[in-house]
């Protein structure tokens, strides 16, 4: 097509750009794009009246909304803007640019050629789009994109496995606790990490470690603050014990053990093994006796304001003999020095015939589970024993080789080895779950045993600015010691607290 004439009208077209991933996120590609645009617009006497951008999107993700691809169709179908300036055609750099997917490419030419008349070109030219070759060749253009596309995809999967099984270490933003080599382990923070994980497994919640941060100033390598979500990342994702995860599966070598990544670990894998079965065991709900399901379980990432919060029941006997048993909750005044505990009204659900100062419970819960510490009367890690189905699990893989290598032998054949091999690689799954469950709680215990008893009743009744144990950690001592406490009303009119009204509900182990 040859240039216009000076002395005809210009004819309005739009701009349209696009650019994958913007890694320097200051669109400078974008802008290059619409640069050209606007020089091959003006080399055919056409004028740029609207430029629509889709900055750092990908076309051939079929998830992914580009806003202005769908504004500039609304627009060429139309032929005017919103603001009612006339379209009659649009240029792009490249048709790459413009669609990677057939089907938006068929959505491009029928709004194109809604109206007749209307004027395409890139950077190399003008094309037909109302020629029935033309469209097809354009069709196919965008065909072969999306082969192209994922052919590209499979070996960026090929290479992630690859470099996963390798050990080496995944790109992204610098992970906090490494220096910016992604290996080295940079001390404060790695310390930092190391010492949350450790907190977490003796019972701390997230929401206290992550208060502490934000009032310390720290942040996340990518310099903002630290969240729950963000902490609880940071201790799920293998990396913090030198393991590698792909698409939410742990990269093992042939003998199936986790790949040892290239990177310095900042826990052991058996400490991320009990952290994950911590978080494992707050999804789901709770089930009723009578087998229905009940409410969610609690997330816990958040401290409770005192002590005994669900822990506390009532034991005031009812008119039919039987006891209220209905959790406690606390009631505490604008100006009053200290809270209540008590139980519900009847119109709540419960029988509102306890109440207790919450200070002095709170006192003597606190003192008696101390001191079943001191006696070493909580779960001794030492007892804990081996996993007594090693064996077993080193059978079947012994089994599943002797047939992997009759088949290779060609000793068996092939309806034999695949009817056998599945139940056996089942098999193997199954115990190996069930070892890393069992080494998980082995590695929970010791986490709790490792805590001096001396150094948990000093900080026990310290202010946490000072040093004190959060109360979520507080709470998980009481909560490994005793099932329950049971509060038994104390009688009419004024007296003095009796501890015999409270009657701990101690585990057996």
């Amino acid at each position: 097509m040859l240039p216009m004439s000076q002395t005809a009208p210009p004819i309005p077209v739009v701009s349209y750009a696009r650019i994958s991933a913007d890694c320097k996120g200051d669109e400078h590609g974008v802008r290059d794009q619409h640069k050209v645009n606007s020089e091959t617009a003006a080399r055919y006497g056409w004028t740029v009246v609207h430029e629509f951008t889709d900055n750092d999107k990908s076309a051939a993700k079929a998830d992914v909304v580009r806003g202005d691809f769908e504004a500039m169709l609304k627009a060429l179908k139309a032929g005017k803007l919103p603001d009612g300036k006339p379209v009659s055609g649009i240029v792009v750099l490249a048709d790459d640019r413009l669609t990677r997917r057939p089907g938006d490419y068929e959505r491009f030419v029928e709004a194109f050629t809604h109206q007749d008349g209307r004027v395409f070109a890139d950077a190399r030219g003008t094309k037909n789009l109302y020629c029935e070759d033309v469209e097809s060749m354009g069709l196919f253009g965008a065909v072969i994109s999306k082969m192209e596309v994922r052919k590209m995809q499979r070996r960026m999967r090929r290479s992630h496995r690859a470099r996963a099984e390798e050990g080496r270490p995944s790109g992204g933003p610098r992970p906090f606790g490494w220096k910016l080599d992604r290996l080295t382990l940079d001390k404060v923070e790695a310390d930092l990490l190391r010492q949350a994980a450790a907190d977490f497994l003796t019972g701390r919640s997230l929401h206290s470690v992550v208060r502490e941060w934000q009032d310390k100033g720290i942040r996340t390598s990518l310099g903002n603050d630290w969240s729950v979500r963000s902490l609880k990342v940071a201790l799920l994702n293998p990396r913090i014990c030198g393991w590698r995860e792909l698409d939410g599966e742990l990269v093992r070598d042939a003998s199936g053990e986790p790949v040892q990544g290239q990177w310095a670990p900042i826990i052991t894998g058996d400490e991320w093994n009990a952290i994950r079965a911590v978080f494992g065991a707050r999804k789901g709900h709770f089930i009723g006796r009578d087998g229905k399901i009940g409410r969610r379980h609690p997330a816990d990432y958040r401290d409770p304001t005192y002590l005994l919060s669900g822990i506390l029941r009532c034991g005031n006997t009812l008119p039919d003999g039987n006891l209220c048993n209905t959790p406690l909750r606390v009631n505490r005044g604008k100006d009053a020095p200290h809270h209540v505990y008590t139980c519900l009204s009847k119109a709540e659900g419960g029988c509102g015939g306890v109440s207790r100062r919450g200070d002095l419970v709170d006192l003597f819960v606190s003192e008696a589970v101390l001191a079943k510490l001191e006696e070493g009367a909580l779960v001794d890690a030492s007892d804990s024993g081996e996993w007594d189905k090693e064996e077993l699990l080193q059978d079947s893989i012994n089994r599943l080789d002797e047939l992997t290598r009759q088949w290779q032998a060609k000793a068996i054949g092939n309806e034999l080895f695949f009817s056998l091999a599945p139940g056996l690689e089942k098999e193997i799954a199954d115990y190996r779950t069930e070892k890393t469950k069992h080494d998980a709680s082995a590695q929970l215990r010791q986490s709790r045993k490792a805590t001096d008893v001396e150094k948990i009743r000093k900080r026990w009744y310290l202010l946490e600015d000072e040093g004190g144990l959060p109360i979520s950690t507080k709470r998980t001592y009481i909560r490994e010691a005793l099932h329950a406490v049971i509060m038994y009303p104390a009688g009419k009119g004024n007296k003095k607290f009796d501890p015999d009204k409270l009657d701990p509900i101690w585990r057996e182990n």
